[in-house]
């Protein structure tokens, strides 16, 4: 018998003994685990061989990729549902808690759940939104996918707690008979007097609700001994209260629950399935956010870019896939995203509310969609949003520093897991990673505003409005206005009707209105042309 897998569960022991073979801190690294490097390797092959086909493969392997997670999840709920116990844990999902909402880091880990969702701060939704139209509907895109976003998260966390209200039953029975044993140990050795024990109790049939009286009924009478008697509760709001997150709520909690299923291996098969698709559209999607931009400005190939970023993925990887790699794992989603990732949001916020102007963001979505959005937002983008992150990023910070992060270790002698703090070196670690992802701001401010890099000011801008293309020209060379009037290219030969003057800025002074225009992608700048004068 492995003692690790008795004291613990199948499940648990499968998923750190023999998936991981974990080791017992963050300072013992034991080598790479070379089942986890194959899956690895295997994982970014995918998303390069997606990313080299481009665009229309993406965006058909995304139509499968985001559709056939919610067959499966919706055929979980109605199984779930169906399920002993299910309504405790749904019940327990809408009771509130209010000391677990004053916590900073349950929000901070809120809205680093809405920035990964949909997308923010991240590249990919700019990215996959180049590729659309100049006069496409923005805002109702911008609000189906939030709602689409928002009954995603309700319906996941419903099957979540569906199944996990599940398996609390399960494993709150297995407690009762095991205390029931114990009680019943105690009784033959005359340690408790059967006067204790409720005369309408019946251990071969005992219910919950029937120990929990008997407990009552012994910690009262035996209030002084009690303690060495090592009797537990067994009360299922404890079992629903133990918090399960990161790969243990997919690869132990759920698992374990399933399989308790009938036909536990489909419902296993279906659900891995899911979390393969959804893990590839997450890196196809942030994997465009980094390709596309560089691809268009650099005018490098996109097959070698894309391979070299999948190579240079999979070496930063081999971290993550040595025996302590799933204490880098939790580092690494504690720290190097939620912090700079609010940090990105908040300067992006600003960049466009306040430095470019929130007034001239909604004159330009006024005459891009032909109606202007509500005033809702003008307060929103101002004042709401920026405070809000603000605020939150203060307390993150504060948290931070009032309370060490630690990780939770898994001790192979104990076959239980015990909160570690970081080691010096780890949280030098940790403190490089939020500056790293962060440090490409001023990095790139400070090379624009001493003119060290290019801003793209030479390059040729389009404008757009009412259905006409306006290319402007004022920031171009000589030789590439030359270049451009002399063009032989029929899309940007100049028509030989006069020209409109338009007002677009003291940086613009001789825009040329074309009747036709190339096709637009990331990097060609879409300005909105006011009145002409």
């Amino acid at each position: 018998v492995e003692t690790e897998c008795e004291r613990s569960s199948a499940t648990t022991y499968f998923w750190y003994r023999e998936a991981l073979d974990i080791s017992n801190s963050i300072s013992e690294s034991g080598g790479l685990n070379w089942k986890m490097t194959l899956c690895l390797l295997v994982a970014w092959s995918l998303v390069g061989l997606a990313m080299i086909k481009g665009i229309q493969s993406s965006g058909k392997v995304m139509y499968f990729s985001s559709l056939f997670p919610y067959v499966v999840l919706v055929c979980f709920l109605v199984r779930g549902l169906l399920l002993r116990g299910a309504v405790d844990g749904i019940m327990h999902m809408f009771t509130p808690k209010l000391d677990k909402m004053l916590d900073p880091q349950v929000w901070r880990e809120a809205a680093t759940q809405v920035f990964f969702a949909l997308g923010l701060g991240f590249g990919g939704v700019i990215a996959f939104s180049s590729y659309n139209k100049q006069d496409n509907n923005c805002h109702f895109d911008a609000t189906l996918v939030s709602f689409i976003n928002f009954f995603t998260s309700v319906l996941a966390t419903l099957v979540v707690f569906a199944v996990l209200g599940f398996k609390a039953n399960i494993m709150n029975e297995k407690c009762v008979v095991e205390n029931a044993e114990k009680i019943l140990g105690y009784l033959n050795t005359n340690v408790l007097s059967h006067d204790l024990i409720p005369p309408h109790v019946n251990f071969s049939h005992l219910t919950a609700k029937d120990y929990n009286e008997m407990y009552r009924v012994i910690m009262t009478v035996k209030e002084g001994h009690f303690k060495e008697l090592g009797l537990d509760a067994c009360l299922l709001e404890d079992e629903l209260n133990k918090s399960v997150q990161g790969t243990g709520l997919a690869f132990i909690a759920f698992t374990e629950a399933m399989t308790h299923f009938p036909a536990s291996p489909f419902w296993s098969v279906m659900f891995f399935l899911m979390l393969i698709n959804l893990g590839l559209g997450s890196m196809i999607g942030t994997m465009s956010g980094i390709t596309t931009p560089i691809i268009d400005t650099f005018k490098v190939r996109k097959e070698v870019f894309t391979v070299g970023c999948c190579i240079f993925a999979f070496m930063v990887g081999l971290i993550f896939v040595q025996r302590s790699g799933n204490y880098f794992v939790t580092m690494f989603d504690d720290y190097s995203a939620t912090l700079p990732l609010t940090v990105v949001v908040i300067l992006e916020n600003i960049a466009v509310a306040w430095i470019y102007g929130t007034k001239k963001f909604m004159q330009e979505l006024t005459e891009m969609l032909g109606f202007r959005p509500y005033q809702f937002y003008y307060y929103t983008w101002k004042y709401v949003s920026p405070i809000c992150m603000a605020v939150l990023m203060t307390a993150s910070i504060i948290q931070l520093g009032v309370s060490p992060p630690g990780y939770s270790a898994w001790i192979r002698e104990e076959a239980a897991e015990k909160f570690l703090f970081y080691p010096t070196w780890a949280m030098a670690i940790l403190i490089s990673l939020i500056i790293l992802a962060s440090l490409p701001l001023p990095l790139v401010f400070i090379l624009r505003q001493f003119h060290l890099v290019s801003d793209g000011s030479n390059a040729l801008s389009v404008t757009y409005k009412k259905g006409r293309m306006m290319k402007d020209i004022s920031n171009l060379e000589d030789n590439d206005e030359t270049r451009f009037i002399l063009s032989k290219v029929p899309s940007e030969t100049p028509s030989p009707m006069p020209t409109h003057r338009s007002y677009l800025g003291p940086g613009s002074n001789s825009p040329m209105e074309m009747s036709s225009a190339p096709n637009g992608r990331y990097g060609s700048g879409y300005l909105l042309a006011s009145t002409p004068e």
